[in-house]
């Protein structure tokens, strides 16, 4: 079974934050010495980094699901609770991450590269933070934000400067052996390469790599062989090399067609990330000639390659000829190549300031609800999120933060009528309008109370006390009210 594994799925859940808590100060002689409860911590966020000494994904291939610690609950005494700890996952250069639909989320080359795969939730703040001039003891607090989940593709596309091409068996496994200090399987039969084998190469002043992918055939580009499955390594070659089987017994192949059908494939194919291939150097390396029949061969058809315009070298695994000048010269096509390529900067930070007329939120009618609406944005959902619906203080909090932001103007303009249904996020609710600008006009009840969401249709206190009386002395309430009438 192979270890190597350059695609997998994996499950990333970043950690959800901490509540926040309400509570009062109390001590001797202070029994209400004002609210002092801690804000939640944050929870860890899902971190890939570009590790040098990472070669696979075969560890996701075993471990798809990966998730972040949650972060802490706060405490009176205005103890902030502890944020979640970061999950950090190493991965190969080269790495790319893709969403499920195949669109391309990072490209992580170079070591030490970072992405934050999933943003952990942002802790709940206590009532501490929540306290004002209108609200100075709130009996609530906001709660923690959910962290994030995705499913993510990671996708291995090896980082290297040279890429061996050709049909199986034609020796590419042996070539890069005797190049490099690499040692990847060697049999006289097809397809004994089974991933992509890396030999870093010494050419004078000049440090390149070679990248020896898995033999191709014709319908490689369309999932036939393994072709499929590893073209995606050659992305990021600054030099294909064709390695041609000069002493095959196959009648039906020569040197020149096994190109023809080599640079077929890979005009079919359409990598995601990497340009052309099409204008990406070739150079043909015609193998074997330590046969006779293979040198004749050679001698032949290198005419009628050079008129292609690609250079030819022919050279001998087994005798290393012709290797010293193969190896030079794929040098010196690697360093005109990566002198013609843009230099890279530093990355720079970009300020997108809020434009002035951006309200922050969006209201649109609910197309499957007459006389409904739907408000949008990255606030009020993350309001929605926060509060605690069972708290009736919390919930008129949120209806306070609503009409600051606008949304109640905005409903009105808009048709909105007492009792319209209106969703928010996940949040459905039949709106009712409340003073405007604030609710600075409403007095604060009880904790964990809110006037406004107290039913009106409530039984006074005179009615409470004579109910009472009628149940002490049975009889004479129901006598009362008969005189009454």
């Amino acid at each position: 079974m192979s270890r190597f594994v350059d695609r997998v799925v994996i499950h990333v859940a970043a950690g959800d934050g901490g509540n926040g808590v309400a509570s009062v100060h109390r001590e001797k002689f202070k029994p209400l010495g004002g609210p002092d409860g801690g804000n939640g911590g944050k929870g860890g966020d899902v971190v890939l980094i570009v590790d040098s000494q990472v070669h696979t994904l075969l560890d996701f291939h075993f471990r798809p699901h990966a998730a972040a610690g949650n972060g802490k609950g706060g405490a009176g005494g205005n103890r902030d609770g502890a944020n979640g700890a970061d999950l950090e996952l190493r991965v190969p250069d080269g790495t790319v991450v893709l969403t499920p639909d195949g669109e391309v989320v990072a490209d992580l080359v170079g070591e030490g590269t970072r992405l934050i795969a999933a943003q952990g939730g942002r802790g709940g703040l206590g009532n501490a933070a929540l306290a004002s001039k209108a609200r100075k003891a709130p009996g609530f607090a906001l709660l923690g934000e959910p962290g994030e989940k995705h499913d993510l593709v990671l996708e291995l596309k090896s980082v290297a400067d040279v890429g061996l091409l050709g049909f199986p068996s034609a020796g590419k496994s042996s070539l890069i052996s005797v190049l490099s200090a690499a040692k990847p399987k060697i049999a006289d039969y097809p397809f004994t390469t089974l991933v992509p084998n890396l030999g870093v190469i010494t050419a004078g002043e000049t440090v390149f790599t070679m990248a020896d992918v898995p033999g191709l055939i014709p319908g490689a580009s369309e999932g036939k062989g393994l072709g499929l499955d590893f073209l995606r390594h050659i992305e990021r070659c600054a030099v294909l090399v064709h390695v041609v089987d000069c002493a095959t017994y196959e009648a039906n192949r020569d040197p020149l067609s096994d190109i023809d059908a080599l640079e077929e494939e890979l005009a079919k194919y359409t990598p995601s990330l990497a340009d052309d291939l099409a204008e990406r150097p070739r150079v043909v390396v015609l193998n074997k000639i330590d046969i006779p029949e293979a040198r004749d061969l050679a001698d032949i058809v290198k005419p009628d390659i050079e008129a292609r315009g690609l250079p030819v070298f022919e050279v001998s695994t087994a005798s290393r000829e012709g290797l010293r000048e193969l190896t030079f010269a794929l040098g010196r096509i690697v360093e005109e190549y990566r002198a013609s390529r843009p230099k890279q900067e530093a990355t720079r930070v970009v300020l997108r300031p809020t434009a002035v007329d951006d309200s922050g939120f969006t209201v649109v009618e609910d197309p499957q609800t007459p006389g409904g609406f739907i408000v949008r944005g990255e606030r009020p959902e993350r309001w929605i999120r926060q509060t605690d619906f069972s708290n009736d203080e919390a919930v008129g909090y949120l209806a306070d933060r609503l009409a600051r932001l606008g949304v109640e103007d905005v409903l009105v303009k808009m048709g909105a009528l007492p009792g319209a249904q209106v969703t928010v996020g996940d949040l459905v609710f039949d709106w009712e309008p409340s003073t405007p600008a604030g609710i600075a006009a409403v007095a604060m009840t009880g904790r964990g109370t809110d006037a406004r969401l107290e039913p009106h249709n409530r039984v006074g206190a005179a009615e409470r006390l004579a109910a009472k009386k009628a149940r002490r002395l049975p009889g004479v309430y129901d006598e009362d009210l008969e005189e009454e009438e």
